[in-house]
């Protein structure tokens, strides 16, 4: 797990989880993948296979590849990798407080941002969906809070992934917060149109709720019961699920 998710903000990040899972239970597993997410159970953990945590063994290694792209600032392969070792690197509660990112957390996150965007930039053929999922929480609230471009790194994922409810609801609340109704509407749309047809309606109630009030103030007169009763259904089986099914 990257972060906890006490403070202010954190109820609406993991809202769209609990809809994603929801979904998830009502074709039995099946049918559709889970999205990102921010934490709630580790979903997206920045690094893999357990590692992670500190960020002091890949300190050699991020040396190397900032060097590497210092003198080849036009190496897909070397931007990439280097985002994926910051991200290792970035894993770990210790830089995130109920106030948010410590001062080092915040250095960190920025420099993981900013070799992503340099990546990118290049326009690589094929965008690394792997590493766009990861970069969802150096973009969350709780973290950097750049909707914008936990959009674009969510546009990545969904094309690697265009059958999955979940992760169409998650682009739509990231839209919403970016100020983008537009992209938020058609993210919204395929999201209910992916749903079962047995939940169609709880996700559609519960994404207008997050469209009228996308940064979460006020969140218990605008969600009321569509929210509680997507976590009521998936309450017991929340952390494991997701990390499960979020590689």
């Amino acid at each position: 797990m990257l972060f906890d998710l006490r403070g202010r903000g954190r109820r609406r990040t993991v809202q769209i989880i609990y809809i994603g899972l929801a979904l998830l239970m009502g074709v039995g597993l099946v049918g559709f993948g889970i999205g990102g997410g921010f934490g709630g159970g580790g979903i997206l953990n920045a690094g893999s296979g357990g590692e992670g945590g500190g960020g002091t063994s890949y300190s050699s290694q991020i040396k190397k590849y900032k060097k590497l792209v210092a003198t080849q600032p036009k190496d897909v392969a070397a931007w990439e990798q280097l985002t994926r070792l910051q991200l290792l690197q970035a894993g770990g509660e210790q830089y995130l407080t109920s106030s948010g990112l410590t001062g080092k957390g915040k250095e960190i996150f920025s420099e993981v941002a900013q070799s992503w965007a340099a990546y990118l930039a290049l326009n690589p053929a094929k965008p690394n969906s792997e590493l766009a999922q990861k970069m969802l929480t150096i973009f969350s609230e709780p973290a950097l809070n750049e909707p914008t471009e936990a959009v674009q790194a969510l546009e990545i994922v969904v094309a690697a992934r265009p059958t999955s409810a979940a992760l169409y609801s998650e682009l739509a609340e990231e839209a919403y917060k970016a100020k983008n109704v537009r992209e938020g509407d058609l993210a919204s749309e395929k999201a209910v149109s992916l749903a079962p047809a047995s939940e169609q309606a709880r996700v559609k109630r519960a994404l207008e709720a997050i469209k009228k009030n996308p940064s979460g103030n006020g969140e218990a007169s605008t969600t009321g019961s569509e929210g509680a009763s997507a976590v009521t259904t998936v309450s017991a089986t929340t952390s494991g699920t997701a990390a499960t099914k979020t590689k």
